[in-house]
């Protein structure tokens, strides 16, 4: 059985995080950009604005300069890559802003092209705003200049490795760590998610860093893209 969340310890450390961060949700699922806004607002984030579309989100991210920004994937009028569009503008015209992006469906291309951006980005499935300690939390990380990797993003693409694959050297534990490493977690927050030491975390690193031929860095953010990037590059082999 799941163990029951307590929200006041996830809204006090959120709040902490964003009480002044000013948000932008952006879809054109009303209901959803409805639900998404309440829950931020919930969270202790002050919701300045909502858009149904990318010239509206565009719109209103210059006219308001937002600290962050929610987006869906697709969004009118060809519902295919018009938030990963504006997304990429936001980040040049605004690189300090933070962004999210939201999809129903594990889109490995924009997830990378995403991530690839720079700090302060995340991807998740829309499937994992129900959980709202796992939302807040993605936003709050973002928020404080990292990245957030959906597991579902990971674990889809070490589902499609090959018998040639680096990826096959790894352990069972070695690939919950990498899966954890890739969604953003610290060295220490791996350690508490696992029930292992944080010095067992450091050593399970090495080992997929080695494995992967990855260079090793302290770097959370640059590690995250270097795995994200090594899975994609395979994934389109």
């Amino acid at each position: 059985m799941a163990r029951p969340v307590d929200l006041r310890d996830t809204f006090a450390v959120i709040q902490e995080d964003s009480r002044s961060a000013r948000v932008i949700v952006a879809d054109d699922d009303v209901l959803m950009r409805e639900g998404v806004a309440s829950l931020l607002e919930r969270g202790g984030y002050e919701v300045v604005g909502q858009a149904g579309d990318g010239p509206e989100l565009m719109r209103l991210v210059r006219q308001l300069h937002p600290d962050v920004a929610v987006i869906d994937v697709r969004m009118p009028p060809t519902h295919k890559t018009e938030g990963l569009d504006a997304a990429r503008t936001i980040r040049e015209e605004h690189p300090d802003a933070a962004i999210l992006i939201l999809s129903a469906h594990v889109e490995v291309k924009h997830a990378t092209t995403l991530l690839a951006s720079g700090r302060r980005t995340g991807y998740m499935l829309k499937s994992r705003v129900t959980d709202l300690d796992e939302f807040l939390d993605a936003v709050g990380r973002v928020c404080r200049g990292g990245s957030v990797v959906d597991s579902g993003l990971i674990q889809e693409l070490v589902a499609a490795r090959d018998v040639d694959d680096p990826l096959a050297e790894l352990t069972p534990r070695e690939r919950d760590v990498l899966a954890l490493m890739a969604e953003g977690r610290s060295n220490a927050g791996i350690g508490r998610r696992l029930w292992i030491t944080e010095g067992t975390v450091e050593k399970h690193v090495h080992s997929i860093l080695t494995k992967l031929r990855l260079p090793e860095t302290n770097d959370d953010h640059r590690r995250v893209l270097a795995v994200v990037t090594f899975l994609d590059v395979h994934q389109t082999d």
